[in-house]
């Protein structure tokens, strides 16, 4: 099925859109300096990944604020660092701080042209609105984890997705996935029976820490690099043959 059939392009925002690893890694700078952490970039964002993955599976719907809070209060006894309250609560506030990826913003708003854009992210909304100037293109729906009440890969998030879209006259089959994070939204939405397109950052950059190892690659209909060579693709579709 080519790009040009779907009708709606669903996005996994963070790590397709906004470069969460980057995010992360400078939001939690206080706290490995203040305990001299010594760990690599890669050593970090897994560290940070196991326990979102954990507290997220512990608490559903607890707000991703507060989840952030939490792994920061779980990193600071792992490695051992004193932090306050504080500094865990400011933690919980940087997800507006994350950046965008460079290709994103004029990626989306050409994709607009041809796609109901729709979120479905595992941020709550608050969080989200503060990245959302960041993305600079309207989206049709954002579905939130805790407007869900439960975090990707729960594949629940996946039906609610799918049912809210049909609200748009849109079925299942003409929703396109695309997402980052194979173990949060590839797998999960192919086992919904939905299309998914990976936007596979690590092959524009080899030789960059990945921060979750999948065995194998996941069942996808498209992989691109990055936004633009998404955009590129739908071109050449619409082109046709030369």
């Amino acid at each position: 099925m080519p790009l040009t059939d779907f009708k709606v392009l669903s996005f996994g925002c963070y790590g397709a859109l906004i470069d969460r690893d980057s995010g992360v890694y400078a939001a939690l700078r206080p706290l490995r300096g203040n305990g001299h952490v010594g760990l690599s970039r890669e050593e970090v964002l897994a560290a940070f990944t196991r326990h979102e993955a954990a507290q997220q599976a512990e608490t559903p719907k607890m707000p991703y604020s507060g989840v952030l809070a939490e792994v920061h209060r779980r990193l600071a006894k792992e490695w051992g660092v004193l932090a306050s309250d504080d500094e865990h609560a400011l933690f919980s506030k940087s997800v507006p701080q994350w950046p965008v990826f460079a290709d994103v913003p004029a990626g989306l708003q050409y994709l607009k042209r041809f796609f109901k854009l729709v979120i479905l992210s595992n941020v709550d909304w608050e969080s989200f609105t503060g990245s959302r100037r960041r993305l600079e293109v309207p989206f049709d729906e954002v579905l939130t984890a805790d407007q869900i009440g439960s975090y990707k890969p729960e594949l629940r998030n996946f039906e609610y997705l799918v049912r809210r879209v049909a609200k748009l006259g849109v079925d299942r089959g003409q929703i396109l996935h695309t997402a980052q994070s194979p173990v949060r939204d590839l797998i999960p939405a192919a086992r919904c029976s939905l299309a998914t397109a990976w936007i596979d950052r690590q092959l524009e950059r080899p030789g960059e820490d990945a921060t979750v190892a999948v065995a194998g690659d996941p069942r996808c209909e498209f992989r691109f690099p990055s936004l633009v060579d998404m955009v590129k693709a739908h071109q050449e579709e619409l082109r046709g043959p030369a």
